[in-house]
């Protein structure tokens, strides 16, 4: 087995609507509570850390599949969105809906369209952090798939 590690220090000055700092080996950036929820808004937060989180996985993981397949990619592109719902009071992370655009070049045929289809599936499964979160936030796909013309 083999384990990764990854380490992270926070500087938290006081209270709710205070401004801190996070910093690892390539993250380093103020944090804060955003302005919808009643906070400074001042560089990012928890919200957006785990949207990003979810979907660099999900991208660097179909990527990597649609490498392997040997699928002809032309471009690929994606939007994320995160949904936070509260209830009296309580913040609960409810879905993320990742919607990436994925076009082959114009050789690919229906068949690799199919097996693209399969893999942007397959990409949210085998991704750690949909694993991680999976369970606790509903994780939706909402795809554009196709050859170019």
């Amino acid at each position: 087995m083999t384990l990764h590690h990854f380490h992270l220090k926070a500087d938290w000055p006081g209270g709710r609507n205070e401004v801190g700092f996070i910093e690892s080996d390539k993250l380093k950036t103020e944090i804060s509570i955003p302005k919808s929820m009643d906070g400074p808004d001042v560089g990012t937060n928890p919200d957006e850390m785990l949207l990003g989180a979810a979907a660099t996985c999900y991208i660097i993981s179909l990527a990597a599949m649609i490498e392997r397949a040997g699928l002809p990619l032309k471009e690929m592109d994606m939007n994320s969105e995160g949904i936070v719902d509260v209830t009296n009071g309580v913040f609960t992370y409810k879905q993320i809906i990742h919607r990436p655009r994925v076009v082959l070049s114009s050789e690919a045929g229906s068949q690799e369209l199919s097996k693209l289809n399969r893999l942007v599936e397959k990409a949210e499964k085998s991704c750690m952090i949909s694993r991680a979160i999976e369970g606790n936030v509903e994780l939706t796909l909402e795809a554009d798939t196709r050859i170019d013309a």
